[in-house]
């Protein structure tokens, strides 16, 4: 018989304050370490080359038949989850719980990034579900294409999910980074999305390329309904210029 939280007897040992204090200093000094590991490898993320997209992918959506420079909305950068849910009607569970967990769109959206879901079942099975859920994330259906296939999350043996990272150019595409599996469990703050982009999270303290965008932290936070909508989309095309390798690089 499977245990459950309120009926375990197991539990932590139990010492004097002091005894814990020394325990968790212990451990803050590993946690602080990881961090700063995680700053680096975010360092090394904004520094890999990108792949041109050249295929004409196309897709159905909330605003009916729309390509994959449609879905940066006008911004620079795009984060696509590829949401496991095929033809076959599966609704994955976890993917489900990942999304649940996906922050207010419009701190993404301050630095010029747009994040969509996107699956190979039709858009209205996709649309009834968004809307059961209560999710504001737009959900574009690649039925009957091969994105999916092309970016390695469906196949003869089923569906998967993972994550992908493309940046705009004007009407060009470029994908910049993709994890799966367990990469994507960590996801759920709008910095953990952030750091995965090419731009990352556009502050000084961050070590980028030159000619990154980049701005002190913490003053272009708002609350999600204070933002500028103008502004949104047109962060990262002030500051940035170009692409990575580019002349704006």
């Amino acid at each position: 018989m499977r245990q459950t939280v309120d009926r375990v007897e197991a539990r932590p040992e139990v010492v004097s304050r002091e005894e814990w204090k020394a325990a968790r200093d212990a451990l803050l000094r590993k946690e602080k370490a990881l961090t700063l590991r995680l700053d680096e490898l975010a360092a090394e993320r904004r520094r890999l080359p990108m792949v041109r997209i050249d295929k004409p992918y196309v897709f159905e959506g909330p605003d009916g038949r729309a390509s994959l420079v449609d879905m940066f909305h006008g911004r620079r950068q795009l984060v696509i989850y590829h949401f496991m849910y095929g033809p076959d009607g599966h609704i994955c569970t976890g993917c489900s719980m990942l999304v649940d967990n996906m922050g207010h769109p419009a701190h993404l959206n301050a630095r010029g990034t747009t994040r969509v879901l996107v699956s190979r079942a039709p858009f209205a099975d996709l649309e009834a579900y968004r809307r059961r859920m209560g999710w504001r994330e737009p959900w574009y259906s690649s039925h009957g294409g091969d994105f999916n296939f092309d970016f390695g999350v469906s196949s003869d043996a089923g569906e998967t999910f993972g994550l992908s990272v493309f940046l705009r150019d004007e009407d060009q595409v470029f994908h910049t980074y993709f994890t799966d599996r367990r990469g994507v469990e960590h996801l759920g703050p709008n910095w953990s999305y952030l750091d995965l982009t090419p731009f990352g999270r556009q502050e000084t303290w961050e070590d980028s390329p030159p000619g990154w965008p980049q701005g002190r932290p913490y003053v272009w936070w708002r609350k999600h309904d204070e933002y500028d909508p103008p502004a949104r989309a047109e962060s990262v095309h002030r500051s940035g210029g170009g692409v990575p390798g580019g002349a704006g690089g």
